[in-house]
């Protein structure tokens, strides 16, 4: 399996950056990668097919988001964390943050009706 390309750090754009983190999957990716370390595309149950998954990996990956290393039939994703912040400091720390509260309402609202 080949390595896949990856934006550089001087590469990274935030148009796109900021796409790959608006779609609700993607960052359900994002937030867990940023919890630990590297993972298998296939630990990722979001009730999706695998082809719509592929795609999410493909979008994270040629925004510069996350890094994805083939080892053997697997493929394994780590967030670039320190590329972005370096490129865009505070950027995924805030979105992240944001998409927590936003989680926490949501959590908090539903409770509520019950």
């Amino acid at each position: 399996m080949r390595e896949p390309h990856h934006p550089s750090c001087n590469e990274l754009e935030l148009p796109a950056v900021l796409h790959a983190l608006s779609d609700p999957a993607r960052l359900r990716i994002v937030r867990h990668l940023a919890e630990g370390d590297e993972c298998a595309c296939g630990i990722f149950d979001l009730g999706l097919s695998k082809a719509t998954l592929s795609h999410h990996f493909r979008v994270l990956r040629e925004s510069g988001v996350v890094r994805t290393r083939p080892e053997g039939r697997k493929r394994l994703l780590s967030l670039r964390k320190d590329d972005l912040d370096g490129r865009f400091p505070g950027l995924l720390e805030a979105v992240l943050t944001a998409d927590a509260t936003v989680a926490d309402k949501s959590a908090l609202a539903s409770s509520a009706g019950r």
